[in-house]
């Protein structure tokens, strides 16, 4: 398997700090990216609520909690198609107009989730219909992801490359903040009751709403400069950049794969599948588990910029051995304390928070794992194709290995921050196409 440089190469660019237009960039990309993470992961915190919705109310528990967890991993299982599409136009038409097509495709499933009947209404259809809708929304979010960190990275300068990808990536997982608050608040604000009847709808009508502010606010953005320098040059080939990407890139391609299933790992259970798993296996109240979650999400994100400042600073491959190898320890740590009192539930789960934020590694050494004529194809594919897997099957999983061991999370966790910290020892953890263009670049101006 290879993965060779492309000879093609971006002109040499001075060394700079951050300027107006690239604060302008990283903040208009952060936010949408917020918005649209939103809108497809608000489905993870009401997904009780939903189950006993939207499937027969004599289904045992854990067979709905299994079919609902289901529909959600359906969303993932349907990231390839829409990001491999995505992505490829993306490189062939540039950045900004899927960057900006992948979010008004969310809004608008987000928005009939929150309007669909019920089982109670009109049967076995309303599941269908989720389904659908979530179908639908994962096609989107698969070329969101890939997209917003090819754009910002190829908008920062080389020597806050880190940063910029790492910030990105906080304002992605301040979607998952942003819906926890918005969980906390339902669940503070109405009773039971109230929430089953009609104030679960809340959520995901905002998701609407927030996607349209979304698209409007990326009209405000510029295509990158590296691909208008590719457009310029006509080094686009012919030939399709997926084909290019599997005949001369196959070992990033896995090894991107491996990083993103380290990085659902992290996501799916430790941010998306704990709350849940609190409120069933350990009994805790829906509010207590759900505030605990967004201090969980807000280190997370705090983490993900000090990742990226980090790699900057000390080099990917040290930054992703000491947070990997953290989380091993604060997730066990974690769960293994469960049930623990309230207070120290909060701090632990802050904690594990704090070290899920080396996720940020994950974009950092992908996106210069691929040169630049296929980069967003490159990523896309190996980054879709494996959370389509890994991030969709990990809840249905987890919901099985429960039936047997309540510390799954904390080994499934542990494990895959074990490959993390593997991984790191490889060369396309330190480097990448990014680092030898720029060595070819300095080799230019001599």
């Amino acid at each position: 398997m290879t993965s060779q440089a492309s000879p093609t190469l971006i002109a040499p660019e001075p060394a700079r700090l951050l300027d107006a237009r690239d604060y302008k960039t990283l903040a208009l990309s952060a936010l949408g990216g917020t918005l649209e993470f939103y809108d497809f992961v608000i489905y993870v915190f009401f997904a009780a609520v939903l189950g006993g919705l939207f499937f027969p109310a004599d289904m045992p528990d854990w067979l709905r909690q299994l079919q609902t967890f289901g529909i959600f991993a359906a969303g993932y299982l349907a990231r390839p198609l829409g990001g491999i599409v995505i992505a490829h136009f993306g490189d062939k038409l540039g950045r900004k107009r899927m960057f900006t097509l992948s979010i008004f495709l969310m809004a608008l499933p987000t928005l009939v989730i929150g309007l669909l009947p019920t089982y109670a209404a009109i049967g076995v259809a309303a599941p269908l219909l989720l389904l659908a809708m979530r179908v639908l929304q994962g096609a989107a979010i698969g070329g969101e992801m890939p997209g917003a960190w090819v754009f910002v990275a190829e908008h920062v300068p080389a020597q806050r490359y880190g940063l910029g990808v790492g910030t990105l990536t906080a304002g992605i997982t301040g979607g998952i903040l942003l819906g926890s608050l918005v969980a906390v608040g339902i669940n503070t604000h109405y009773a039971p009751a109230d929430i089953h009847d009609w104030a679960w709808r809340i959520p995901f009508v905002l998701g609407g709403v927030f996607g349209l502010v979304s698209v409007y606010l990326r009209r405000f953005l510029h295509e990158t400069p590296v691909f208008k320098e590719l457009a310029q040059r006509r080094s686009q080939d012919a030939e399709l950049p997926l084909k290019t990407v599997l005949r001369e890139h196959r070992l990033a391609c896995v090894f991107v794969a491996l990083l993103t299933w380290v990085l659902s790992a992290a996501i799916v259970v430790v941010v998306l599948y704990t709350p849940t798993y609190l409120q069933k296996v350990h009994h805790v109240p829906a509010a207590l588990a759900l505030e605990a979650n967004c201090l969980a999400t807000l280190t997370l994100t705090l983490g993900c910029v000090i990742v990226g400042w980090a790699c900057d600073r000390f080099g990917t491959r040290t930054v992703m051995l000491v947070g990997w190898v953290g989380l091993f320890a604060s997730a066990y740590l974690f769960y293994t304390s469960l049930p623990s009192s309230p207070a120290t539930l909060v701090w632990q789960y802050g904690l594990v928070g704090l070290f899920v934020g080396t996720i940020a590694t994950v974009p950092i050494a992908g996106v210069r794992a691929f040169p630049a004529p296929v980069r967003f194809s490159g990523l896309s594919f190996a980054y879709n194709m494996s959370y389509a897997v890994f991030g969709g099957l990990t809840p249905v999983i987890l919901t099985l290995w429960l039936q047997r061991d309540p510390l799954a999370p904390a080994h499934y966790v542990g494990a895959l921050a074990i490959l993390g910290a593997l991984l790191a020892l490889m060369p396309l953890a330190r480097r990448g196409h990014e680092m030898r263009d720029i060595a070819e670049r300095a080799k230019m101006v001599r």
